[in-house]
């Protein structure tokens, strides 16, 4: 598809307006603390806003149609696990804040001792990293299907587009930016979804085209497949530094809350209009590529002045959730690697060298969409990055926010740093269930032998 001068316009239109929240955001930045935590001033809007601009991007929208496309209705699981988390998210958000803290890791350092930090920050960040890979293989399919250019090329334009994004804005810019975009997003999923719906024919004639299964199971791929996709986006969101970031963006425990909440209601819905354009896409055009499911149903389907509006949106959406990433991992290695090792407490330092971090982050990315990573399956690398994150922070973290005086500091190190060893190790050498489970486990077993044998020398002591 060729765009028209229609779709020229809008697209710019919109993204003008986009342009300036993000200049009016840049603006009231002045610290590293203010870049990563916004000086924790956000009412909860902005906090859902924030929580949503990185969970509802390229795969939410892309991703899922891409799955649907090709197994239906167990595309759900990446928005509805997700949806989940977020309202567990809600109940941490007290213990979260109640410690002056920025990362993940530094809260499990002031349980587990500063040795768990480095740890945590490497994995944590290894975790997020992959999902990053998932948003630049959306926005490489997004741009080749709009633009007909190469997917190299629309690689290199997608990782520019998510550095000038972040580095100018921080969580101020994901944030705001974000409410900008989601406001959007949500107004195109409607009517792409009823779209869609009215062109299958409704509910009925769907169902008469596809058979029940796979394409309206939740377990269209298989029931421990399906199960463990839905519960590594439930420990993920629990476990990850951009989401708590998020939490700790709030001006207090209420707001942090009711935003967390708010997203866990907003966020599963994002995924049936993509699931319903994904199947009708299957009925319709069996011979395209899963991955341009969305971005050519939006090119075929809607007027071009707001398939432009639509398609600037995507383009907005991707590069947000990407940017949100890229701070969270960013701000990890800046926090808990730089300044814990080198003593350096110069703001303006610090949030020169978070910048910089966030181009090296970007750069190592590209490196890995172009190397043979093109035309893997986005959600796949969404689903592995929650459960890596997942097994190494969730239970570690439930039990220094909950706990915290009554396991063995070595038994959350060991934690930290064999549960996702099990995870990546069960993944290389192609361990029959999903990698997650072996990695929980692990994380499990420590932590209540650890517990226990702290229980045993307090008592001992006594």
């Amino acid at each position: 598809m060729q765009l028209t001068l229609a779709h020229v316009i809008s697209l710019i239109i919109t993204f003008l307006m986009v342009v300036i929240v993000g200049i009016y955001s840049g603006r009231r930045i002045s610290s590293a603390t203010d870049f990563s935590v916004g000086g924790r001033k956000a009412g909860f809007m902005l906090v859902a806003a924030a929580i949503m601009g990185t969970l509802v991007g390229g795969a939410a929208t892309i991703g899922t149609a891409q799955l649907a496309f090709q197994y239906g209705f167990s595309a759900w699981w990446f928005t509805l696990g997700a949806g989940i988390g977020c309202l567990l998210l809600a109940f941490q958000a007290r213990p979260l804040r109640e410690g002056n803290y920025e990362t993940v890791p530094e809260i499990l350092a002031g349980v587990y001792g500063d040795q768990v930090r480095t740890a945590a920050c490497i994995f944590s960040s290894i975790g997020i990293f992959l999902n990053l890979v998932g948003q630049m293989l959306a926005a490489v399919a997004l741009l080749t299907s709009m633009l007909g250019i190469s997917s190299w090329l629309a690689a290199v334009v997608a990782a520019v587009l998510i550095i000038v994004y972040v580095v100018f804005g921080g969580v101020w810019g994901t944030s705001l930016v974000g409410l900008v975009k989601l406001i959007l997003l949500y107004s195109l999923l409607i009517i792409v979804g009823w779209q869609a719906y009215e062109l299958v024919g409704g509910w009925r004639q769907l169902q008469i085209a596809l058979p029940a299964f796979p394409w309206f199971s939740l377990f269209g791929r298989g029931v421990t497949v399906d199960l463990a996709a839905g519960f590594s986006l439930i420990v993920g969101v629990l476990s990850t530094q951009t989401y708590i970031q998020n939490i700790l963006f709030g001006r207090d425990t209420n707001a942090s809350r009711k935003g967390a909440m708010l997203a866990a209601i907003l966020v599963p819905l994002a995924g049936i209009p993509g699931i319903l354009v994904g199947l009708y896409m299957r009925l319709n055009f069996a011979g395209l590529p899963p991955v341009q499911a969305f971005p050519v149903f939006i090119l075929t389907h809607l007027p071009s002045w707001l398939a432009g509006i639509a398609l600037a949106t995507l383009i907005i959406t991707v590069v947000g959730t990407g940017a949100g990433l890229v701070l969270g991992i960013s701000t990890m290695l800046t926090k808990d690697i730089y300044s814990n090792f080198s003593g350096n407490t110069k703001t303006e330092r610090n949030l020169l060298v978070l910048r910089l971090v966030i181009v090296g982050v970007m750069l190592l990315c590209l490196g890995v969409v172009l190397s043979g990573n093109l035309s893997s399956l986005i959600l796949d690398w969404s689903y592995l990055s929650m459960g890596l994150r997942g097994a190494t922070i969730c239970l570690p973290l439930v039990v220094a926010l909950l706990w915290p005086r009554r396991v063995s500091p070595v038994a959350g190190k060991l934690a930290v740093i064999l549960a996702p060893t099990a995870v990546l190790g069960w993944k290389i050498w192609g361990g029959i269930i999903d990698p997650l489970y072996p990695g929980l486990a692990v994380s499990a077993l420590i932590l209540a032998v650890g517990m226990c044998r702290f229980k045993t020398d307090a008592k001992s002591d006594f």
